[in-house]
């Protein structure tokens, strides 16, 4: 764009892993343009992911269900304050954001005969890519129409006060290596068994490394780490203790990391951390996590099977069926996934001595 646009406007109203592999485009956009002022727009429940990042300047929340009079409003205060909106969600709701809040508009779409409505509120679009193409890929095709150098790099950051909170968490470790174990996704379909988490830690305290266990403060999720952690050699629960920065903070010091298909998991990989991720129903080809250092030339993953890329392994469920792409072998997101609960420990275990280079006995 000539003039390069003073004001940008980035929406990405998804969830928290969809936030930070959209942090590539922030990062591109910042590179070319390091004096505009570049917001990004997203639900009330994602604002952590963003509130350290150094390629935002500020950040607008909506939630995901908004009263009526609230969404107008908030649609209201967005009218043609941006010279540039880029929505990288194919839907309706962040199509019209994109219409109301930018004199110029860009956005994903799905390339179907169905959406083409949505092509009239958008100056240029770029096709949303369900199946054979990363999804930071597919975010970064959003540049192509903008003549943008893609930098595919994925920004998991904290701030200094994120520091001063962990630093006395961690120094009851007294310098001792640990692994971190990231034992509760959002959803039940993405769980891996507890014997297979004991049976880990039981196999990591015997290389002589402590355990660091993370967790939301959801209630449940407390809960369920709590009950591990009581069946674990003396592991350090943070469970419930840490934001997102703070636990990103952590994670950089790790040893190791293992973890499912959930953000922490996400930004282990885009710290450089060697990191282990479970794999069931979900397609790596379109989700697995991003390596760092991994290039803009194509997906870092294969579709099936377990496999590595950078400082990053993928253990995938071994079942005719995986990925099915769908949320647990009864189809809502609290059922869970037989392939998950089957993986063995042995596989991890191996995944973990590869990646992270730890003999037995470390």
């Amino acid at each position: 764009m000539k003039p390069p646009p003073r004001r940008v406007l980035v929406i990405i109203t998804r969830r928290i892993g969809d936030v930070l592999l959209a942090t590539p485009v922030l990062r591109s956009l910042r590179h070319a343009w390091p004096d505009a002022t570049i917001d990004a727009l997203v639900f009330s429940n994602t604002i952590e992911v963003l509130a350290a990042n150094p390629d935002v300047n500020h950040i607008r929340a909506i939630p995901e269900r908004p009263g009526i009079l609230q969404h107008i409003i908030f649609i209201a205060k967005l009218f043609r304050r941006y010279d540039l909106a880029l929505s990288l969600v194919a839907g309706d709701r962040p199509t019209l954001y994109a219409y109301c809040a930018g004199r110029k508009r860009v956005g994903l779409l799905l390339p179907t005969q169905k959406e083409r409505w949505k092509q009239r509120f958008l100056q240029q679009w770029a096709p949303y890519d369900l199946a054979e193409k990363h999804t930071v890929l597919t975010h970064l095709s959003l540049l192509v129409p903008l003549g943008i150098t893609a930098i595919p790099e994925v920004t998991a950051s904290w701030n200094s006060a994120d520091e001063h909170t962990v630093a006395p968490l961690l120094a009851t470790l007294k310098r001792e290596r640990f692994i971190v174990l990231h034992l509760y996704p959002k959803f039940n379909y993405k769980m891996w068994s507890d014997a297979g988490w004991l049976d880990l830690a039981r196999w990591i305290s015997a290389q002589g490394l402590r355990i660091v266990l993370t967790g939301s403060s959801d209630a449940a999720e407390i809960t369920y780490v709590t009950r591990l952690a009581q069946q674990m050699n003396a592991p350090l629960n943070l469970a419930g203790q840490l934001t997102l920065g703070q636990s990103a903070c952590v994670i950089a010091q790790a040893t190791a990391y293992v973890g499912p298909d959930t953000a922490l998991t996400h930004m282990a990989a885009a710290l450089g951390v060697p990191t282990v991720a479970f794999f069931g129903p979900t397609d790596p080809l379109k989700w697995g996590p991003w390596p760092k250092g991994t290039g803009a030339g194509s997906t870092p993953w294969r579709r099936f099977g377990d496999q590595v890329a950078g400082n990053v392994s993928i253990v995938q469920g071994n079942v005719s069926c995986v990925p099915c792409n769908k949320e647990g072998c009864e189809r809502h997101v609290a059922s869970f996934s037989d392939c998950l609960l089957a993986l063995p420990v042995t596989r991890v275990i191996n995944a973990l001595r590869q990646v992270a280079r730890i003999p037995d006995s470390a």
